[in-house]
């Protein structure tokens, strides 16, 4: 049974955007271990990195996967109300081109860049244009569980949550899925943003060690992860006790400070939140999208 949520409650609301443009950041960058690279980067169509797909290996850094959206990048409120308003899991359709008509689904947002992250199926993709635009069924934005109170849920689908597989221990304590459990000190870029509606922050695998301790190397775009000892409620800071959930929306990078990015999905104190791991944690199999379509 399904934890009680206010989804009656919440508003929906139409945003629009469009493909952004692929980026190009420097002719070259340095890594945090002094490499010198020049690789593809955010923005634009992309058709071969998707939901379920590792996020290391790539001959690019901060890769996002599907369709990279934004509105104009011209009035800043209003870019920052097509990211807060467009939540992980909501629906999204083509509505020029070729491809006008068919939809796709939200995976996250990417801050810095002010990116919306969108997943369409391969079909879809192959007639879509850097001209095109898609509007988004908002939907999401103010979710709680009605009996648990300390729990803050943003950027969430009620949809995905009720199809997520949380469960009420005994004790009243929430049990959540995720594919990857991340020590708090291994959180970089991102920390001390003020608001976790837009943006995200990074998991950091610049560290053998840690990597394998904790097993980071399993990360997957779409997946599910926990964040130990990160308190997200109020903006992201370190909290001892406290559980973040957030969704992996970009790839590794070789940035000092950057590595896969994660959207807060989640965030409580006190240990209310409990992870536990399951290959089975991601958006792409909620929803059956990605490399977990049908």
């Amino acid at each position: 049974m399904s934890l009680k949520n206010n989804r009656e409650q919440l508003v929906m609301t139409a945003v629009q955007g469009g493909v952004s443009p692929a980026n190009q950041w420097a002719p070259f960058e340095i890594g945090a271990d002094g490499e010198v690279f020049a690789w593809p980067s955010t923005g634009g169509i992309t058709y071969n990195v998707k939901i379920g797909d590792s996020v290391f290996g790539w001959a690019g850094e901060h890769l996002e996967p599907g369709v990279s959206a934004t509105l104009t990048h011209k009035n800043r409120k209003a870019e920052a109300g097509f990211q807060f308003l467009s939540c992980c899991g909501n629906t999204v359709r083509v509505i020029s081109g070729e491809a006008k008509g068919e939809t796709g689904t939200v995976i996250g947002h990417h801050g810095g860049v002010e990116h919306l992250m969108l997943d369409f199926p391969d079909e879809t993709l192959d007639k879509l244009t850097c001209d095109d635009k898609f509007l988004v069924r908002g939907y999401g934005q103010g979710l709680k569980l009605v009996d648990h109170p300390e729990v803050y849920i943003y950027n969430l689908d009620p949809d995905v949550l009720e199809a997520w597989g949380l469960r009420e221990l005994p004790d009243g304590r929430i049990e959540v899925p995720v594919h990857v459990m991340v020590p708090g000190h291994a959180m970089g870029s991102g920390i001390g943003a003020l608001s976790v509606t837009t943006g995200d922050y990074d998991i950091l695998c610049h560290d053998p060690a840690v990597v394998e301790e904790y097993e980071l190397h399993r990360l997957r775009f779409g997946d599910f992860v926990a964040v130990l000892d990160h308190d997200n409620r109020y903006g992201r800071t370190y909290r001892k006790g406290a559980v973040t959930i957030g969704i992996v929306i970009h790839s590794d990078s070789p940035l000092a400070g950057h590595g896969p990015g994660m959207m807060t999905l989640m965030s409580a104190c006190d240990g209310k939140l409990v992870p536990v791991l399951s290959d089975a944690a991601n958006l792409g199999v909620i929803k059956g999208i990605g490399r977990f379509a049908d």
